[in-house]
């Protein structure tokens, strides 16, 4: 059996949406969501949240995800990137624990719509097709399709984003070549494309998993907030109606 991570990122703070890492969302702290998702797709053999919040560290553990570590300030900060962040709690557990997981499955609190069977499905790819990782994307909209977007020259003179004048756009949206977007809900990686010499949670070979476009919920903004408060509630609804 592979050892699989299930590793959290939520840090105290945030400008945009104050505290909303613990905030209440459809019923629970926003947090609480990715923590079940990855304890109820049994996928994962660990839950691990990195904060440097004791407040969210306290509401993460009472719904069963561990902290074994609190985040230092310095990676806490709103430059701080992500990877910083995931290559500190990768080499803690091995230097403190001596834990090397397999994989690791990143989830994003601000992305709430991931479910359970995305993480199973994301963690059985990785290890079917030995991929450097797996990322959830969905399709984009045909009016956001890149063969319909423009881009302008001198003067306002309008060109094609993908190359090319006005006469030549593809004119029916069924004849639009498909493309897709990160949706941000599960990211799913072998931790040493952390530490190569071009670090990134991606690797060299990069697979997708496609979701439905009705999971590709993102929180930034307090307005967005509403949306996916609302669009998740009908997520729920659906799945209690297919049991």
């Amino acid at each position: 059996m592979a050892k699989v991570l299930g590793l959290i990122t939520a840090r105290g703070g945030s400008k945009s949406i104050p505290r909303k890492n613990i905030k209440i969302f459809a019923g629970k702290p926003l947090i609480a969501w990715a923590i079940e998702s990855l304890k109820n797709s049994g996928a994962v053999d660990r839950v691990i949240v990195t904060t440097d919040d004791q407040e969210i560290a306290n509401v993460a553990k009472s719904f069963g995800a561990e902290i074994p570590f609190m985040r230092p300030a310095e990676l806490a900060l709103d430059t701080t990137p992500s990877l910083s962040v995931l290559q500190h709690a990768v080499k803690w557990l091995k230097e403190n624990e001596k834990y090397e997981p397999d994989y690791v499955v990143l989830l994003e609190p601000t992305s709430p719509s991931k479910r359970p069977f995305h993480v199973r499905d994301c963690v059985n790819k990785i290890v079917e097709t030995g991929a450097d990782s797996v990322i959830s994307v969905a399709e984009v909209p045909g009016t956001l399709n890149p063969h319909w977007q423009i881009k302008l020259a001198d003067g306002d003179r309008v060109e094609l984003f993908t190359g090319g004048t006005m006469k030549n756009v593809i004119r029916r949206r069924q004849d639009l070549p498909k493309t897709y977007f990160r949706n941000s809900s599960v990211y799913v990686f072998k931790p040493e494309v952390l530490f190569t010499d071009d670090p990134s949670l991606y690797g060299n070979d990069v697979r997708a998993y496609i979701t439905e476009s009705k999971y590709a919920i993102d929180i930034d903004t307090p307005e967005d907030w509403v949306i996916a408060e609302a669009m998740f509630k009908k997520i729920l609804e659906d799945e209690v109606q297919t049991v």
